[in-house]
């Protein structure tokens, strides 16, 4: 169970095989709050709320791991190595035994995106970029987050726009994936 009171980096249940920073741990806190937080705005159902708040748990919860742990993990994925700890997480839950295909592929894809996701992999997209921990056009990114209650498509549509021009601006690659979930929303 997750604690998401304000302080959640200190109470922040996190899975024994875990390997974060305290930075780390802080931000996935950040996000899991703000999944509770539109959840409870939105009136969602218990176990979809469970299920955000899942995917917020353990999306980074290999992002500090070893990049050998993490390509072992993850398998033959095309990812670079800052994306690995997606698909590296979501191959430990499935160890563990999850089986809520929507929590497994938000957080497998949650850097990259995802065509056929679910509710639950369009919110952890969105308070991924949208947790106000990060530094970057803060006052836009509050105002996207304060709108998701109330337009939860059109700001995941803001979402994928800015994510996909942030990598072309800073010359990343383009995943298949990225490609065709901006194709479906644009």
């Amino acid at each position: 169970m997750t604690n998401v009171a304000r302080d959640g980096a200190a109470t922040l249940e996190l899975p024994s095989w875990a390997q974060v920073s305290e930075k780390r741990r802080a931000h996935v806190a950040r996000v899991t709050a703000l999944l509770a937080a539109w959840a409870a705005a939105m009136k969602i159902p218990s176990d979809e709320t469970r299920a955000w708040i899942d995917a917020g748990r353990y999306h980074d919860a290999l992002k500090d791991a070893p990049e050998a742990e993490q390509r072992a993990l993850a398998g033959d994925v095309a990812f670079e190595p800052e994306m690995l700890h997606g698909p590296a997480a979501a191959a430990r839950m499935l160890q563990d035994g999850e089986t809520r295909r929507g929590v497994l592929d938000a957080v497998r894809f949650h850097t990259v995106g995802y065509l056929d996701w679910d509710r639950t992999g369009h919110a952890l997209y969105m308070a991924d970029f949208l947790e106000p921990g990060r530094k970057f056009s803060r006052r836009d990114r509050a105002f996207l987050a304060a709108q998701v209650p109330h337009d939860f498509d059109g700001v995941f549509r803001q979402v994928v726009r800015a994510r996909l021009e942030w990598s072309l601006h800073e010359g990343h690659s383009l995943f298949p994936e990225t490609v065709s979930l901006w194709n479906a929303v644009r």
